[in-house]
């Protein structure tokens, strides 16, 4: 951060003051920072606002402490990783003005997206915790599905997942066990909408982009095959998409 911010400034006038960083996986660098503590009322904000409350988020709170690069042995690579991450790096990361500062976590709170998932984790757990092997790629993933495959979401909807009279659906999320599709669909009761949120899981875990790829073109497959009756073999249990783990997860009426 450069010495001459406001956020800077307060942190320096009181260096043991509790700050609150919000994070969140998007288009952007979708960081904001704000004082929970010694200055309430000072926040950056630069979070990505087109993705919605879809996007899983965290919260990590604790102390903020400017970094002695003398002191801190893995510099190298803070400096490496901030060089990845910004293209000016180079034009501030030897400034006498900027230094880097690390959070020295007390709690953090994790939401994992919208009407799913929210709690309080362990440091000890954040700190250990591995991203999921799509973490990077789902917004992608997710963009491109609903955008160029919505006739097989709606076969998936309608064959595997029962659902009927749908005016809308949607993918909302996915990771290396599977996806999440919100469906809304109209009621029997005149001017009523169901929203029911679908857990889809991949029969197993993804290792690669590519892998998801294929697992999801392979329920879909699955969905064009039973919703055109074809019969893998003799047993009745055996059509198209009788395995394919799915739960609801979430449900909800809109008079």
């Amino acid at each position: 951060m450069n010495e001459m911010s406001m956020h800077t400034v307060n942190i320096g006038n009181n260096p043991n003051g509790m700050v609150t960083l919000f994070a969140q996986l998007g288009g952007g660098s979708g960081l904001s920072m704000g004082s929970s503590a010694s200055n309430p009322g000072n926040k950056i904000d630069n979070a990505p606002s087109s993705k919605g409350q879809d996007i899983s988020r965290c919260s990590i709170t604790g102390i903020i402490q400017k970094l002695n690069p003398k002191d801190t042995p893995d510099m190298d690579v803070l400096r490496m990783r901030y060089s990845l991450t910004h293209v000016y790096a180079d034009q501030v990361m030897d400034s006498p003005k900027f230094a880097f500062y690390r959070i020295q976590a007390s709690k953090v709170y994790f939401v994992g997206g919208f009407g799913v998932l929210a709690k309080w984790v362990s440091v000890d757990e954040y700190k250990t915790a591995e991203p999921d092997i799509l973490a990077k790629e789902a917004g992608y993933i997710v963009s491109k599905l609903n955008r160029e495959y919505m006739d097989d979401l709606y076969l998936t909807a309608e064959h595997l997942m029962g659902c009927k009279d749908i005016e809308n659906i949607r993918v909302t999320n996915v990771d290396r066990l599977g996806i999440d599709i919100r469906v809304t669909s109209a009621a029997k009761r005149k001017n009523k909408l169901i929203t029911d949120e679908f857990r889809i899981g991949f029969r197993i875990p993804v290792i690669s982009v590519e892998d998801a790829k294929s697992e999801i073109l392979k329920v879909f497959q699955e969905a064009w095959e039973k919703g055109n009756g074809v019969k893998w073999g003799e047993d009745q249990t055996e059509i198209p998409g009788f395995d394919v783990p799915i739960v609801k997860i979430a449900a909800d009426s809109l008079e």
